[in-house]
């Protein structure tokens, strides 16, 4: 991994059953513990601009390559990748440092994994910022089939789920196209495109500025290009059995919460997200959909300043 000189070395870490590939800043400030969960398709490199300023402010800062990310485990079985196994991981994590509890940041599905860790494991969870994903209430029926009525058989969510192994072998085989294209900035708006995860694969021209440079951008070429895709898709193949997981968890979030948006994401903000998150802020910032990498010195603002006002939960 050809990562930034600043980025912390990897230690590969025992779960169990599991292991994660997991990078740390600021021991020196055990007992202040900070967890930041990358989304699809990143890494904890993503987080590579926070980092060091997290550290410097007296956070334990621990960042894991999720379950299917990186050097982290990736099984065969397509329901270990479901919401009670990524919530575990980060349980697990926390035993493995010592740590009832901490502050939990995530972005994209990071962000929903850390909101399904408050429903999970509350008594884990003191303050939560995501990015991106606002929290998502269970739909009247599963995610999946809602998703398809909504937006057809096209939609990459439902094309993951009924055509397994397609979108995978065609990432795969255009990993660097697929990357370079998808990590954009400043794109003209427009609808998703039927199947955009495979349009971007195969497309020669992408819209937009790219958000990273070439040398950030190889260092996530090169991880999936030695993990291929199957296994992070495969949090979105769990989608439907996550919505059941779920159905008799108490769905509010109690925590202090911070939420912001990328005022140019293609995700829309949420119009109940404070029925279901009672403490939660919101701010935007003049961003697309990868917040914490097209404005990571905002971004790192905002962590540090929502979090010097909220110093226990």
């Amino acid at each position: 991994m050809n990562r930034n000189a600043d980025f912390p070395a990897p230690t590969l870490i025992s779960l169990g059953n599991s292991h994660l590939e997991v990078f740390e800043a600021g021991r020196e400030n055990r007992g202040n513990p900070i967890l930041l969960c990358h989304g699809w398709p990143e890494l904890a490199y993503s987080w590579r601009h926070q980092i060091p300023a997290l550290a410097a402010a007296g956070y334990h800062v621990i960042v894991p390559n999720q379950r299917g990310y990186g050097n982290s485990s990736r099984p065969a079985k397509v329901e270990d990748y479901d919401i009670a196994h990524l919530t575990g991981d980060l349980a697990a994590l926390l035993d493995h440092f010592g740590y009832e509890a901490a502050t939990f940041v995530g972005h994209d599905w990071g962000a929903n994994v850390v909101w399904s860790m408050a429903l999970l494991h509350p008594a884990r969870v003191t303050r939560i910022i995501n990015l991106a994903l606002p929290y998502q209430p269970r739909t009247p029926v599963p995610w999946i089939e809602f998703m398809e009525s909504v937006f057809g058989p096209n939609n990459y969510f439902v094309h993951f789920n009924r055509q397994p192994g397609v979108a995978d072998a065609v990432l795969d085989a255009h990993t660097d196209c697929f990357l370079r294209n998808l990590f954009r900035k400043n794109q003209p708006p427009a609808p998703p495109e039927p199947g955009m995860m495979i349009n971007l694969a195969t497309a020669a021209a992408p819209a937009g500025d790219p958000v990273m440079s070439d040398a950030d951008l190889a260092v996530f070429i090169a991880a999936f290009e030695q993990t291929g895709f199957t296994a992070s898709i495969n949090w979105y193949r769990n989608m439907d059995r996550n919505w059941h997981i779920l159905a008799e968890v108490d769905p509010i979030v109690r925590q202090p919460a911070l939420m912001i948006y990328g005022a140019h994401d293609m995700i829309p903000p949420s119009e109940n997200l404070a029925d279901f998150v009672p403490n939660v802020e919101v701010l935007s910032l003049d961003s697309g959909h990868w917040i914490q990498q097209e404005k990571p010195e905002e971004t790192t603002r905002a962590i540090l300043d929502w979090l010097a006002v909220r110093q226990t939960a």
